[in-house]
């Protein structure tokens, strides 16, 4: 069935619909942002969540929804117009490693990246444009969100794609933005980013099956692994490549591949 290349992208392309619908959002963290309907309560509840995107769902989903609660349902509104001072609740939220530091440094970055520099889109896009790569998307991003104080424990969670890091959540957050797929999954927020650009949000369920069918020769799971499933995904769909992130990671997680 998944013996050779027209195969495998059959079966693949019959797993994207089997998971790409809007029951896949039940137990999924995109959950958490499609509770909103403006642009920015969407990216700031959704880059939020997918950073605490790992360890169990049903937890990830969970505090995500604790922070949305702590920010009075309205992300946006609440960091335009709620004073640090009224930020006391944050301090104590955790989630694994990620903690009340953690947490009110992303408060303030994301209130100055909506203040000085346009926004989260704004600020992706420019970097996207250096070279139409989200390596680059992803490298500028990172520079602007640091570019405040901050201690150096925070800055673990934002992948560091110069390092090497596959950044999983960060990919997993422009798949949300980034692609539309008509079905109410992803949103298809983002206009100036194409969806063929996109990278592959790769954990260990993605890239176990990647490697099961033989798409994936690289034994780490690192940005050089992103790029080569991307590669190979882009070939069986070159404008829409990462809707196989439905089907590898629904064969994983929900059907044990």
């Amino acid at each position: 069935m998944v013996d050779n290349p027209e195969n495998i992208q059959s079966f693949l392309d019959q797993k994207v619909i089997s998971f790409n619908h809007t029951s896949f959002i039940e137990t999924d963290p995109i959950l958490v942002p499609r509770l909103f309907s403006t642009k920015e309560n969407i990216e700031i509840s959704g880059f939020l969540t997918a950073t605490i995107s790992w360890g169990q769902r049903p937890t990830i989903i969970r505090n995500a929804l604790k922070l949305m609660e702590l920010m009075d349902n309205h992300p946006f509104e609440f960091l335009m117009n709620t004073p640090e001072g009224n930020w006391d609740g944050f301090s104590e939220f955790k989630h694994r490693t990620f903690n009340g530091t953690d947490c009110l440094f992303f408060l303030k970055s994301l209130r100055n990246i909506y203040l000085n520099h346009g926004g989260l889109e704004e600020v992706f896009t420019q970097g996207f444009k250096k070279d139409e790569t989200i390596f680059s998307a992803l490298v500028h991003f990172r520079r602007v969100f640091f570019e405040l104080e901050h201690k150096s424990r925070t800055e673990k969670h934002i992948s560091d794609v110069e390092k090497g890091a596959s950044a999983k959540r960060l990919n997993m957050f422009l798949r949300w933005l980034v692609r539309n797929d008509h079905t109410g999954v992803d949103f298809g927020l983002w206009k100036q980013i194409p969806a063929s650009a996109l990278m592959l949000p790769l954990d260990v369920h993605t890239g176990n099956v990647s490697r099961k069918l033989g798409l994936l020769l690289r034994t780490q799971n690192d940005w050089r692994a992103v790029e080569e499933i991307s590669a190979k995904l882009r070939e069986f769909d070159p404008q829409d490549p990462i809707k196989y992130d439905f089907a590898l990671f629904g064969l994983g997680v929900f059907e044990k591949f």
